[in-house]
């Protein structure tokens, strides 16, 4: 069983900055790629930044520049640091990790159970 518990949601001005966190915990051998998603009521989840266990990093448009994805593996957290905030990210951000299990297993990508970030005055 493995889980994924997200922290650093709230409400904040147009400008400022939140940091969100995501740490995996469970039956964990390996965890591969980690990143964060957001979804807006009525439309699909988008991909937000991900980061590879070799700390390559890949951005959506939207956010290059203004957001900066980590990750701490001996902890098994990613983090999302965003800067610059404006009133369109505000939405629910979803952690997700693709982790193996154990030894020739095979991986599964599991979801956190979502962040809340408001942005507005």
């Amino acid at each position: 069983q493995v889980q994924l518990v997200e922290s650093g949601g709230g409400l904040v001005q147009p400008g400022g900055s939140l940091r969100l966190s995501c740490a995996a915990s469970g039956s964990i051998f390996a965890i591969n790629a980690m990143g964060w998603y957001r979804q807006a009521p009525g439309k699909q989840r988008e991909l937000v930044a991900d980061i590879s266990s070799g700390n390559n990093t890949n951005y959506h448009e939207s956010v290059k520049g203004r957001f900066t994805i980590s990750r701490d593996h001996a902890k098994n957290t990613v983090y999302l640091q965003m800067n610059s905030l404006k009133p369109d990210d505000t939405t629910g951000y979803y952690c997700n990790a693709l982790i193996t299990g154990g030894w020739s297993k095979p991986s599964y990508y599991y979801w956190g159970q979502g962040t809340k970030v408001t942005v507005s005055l």
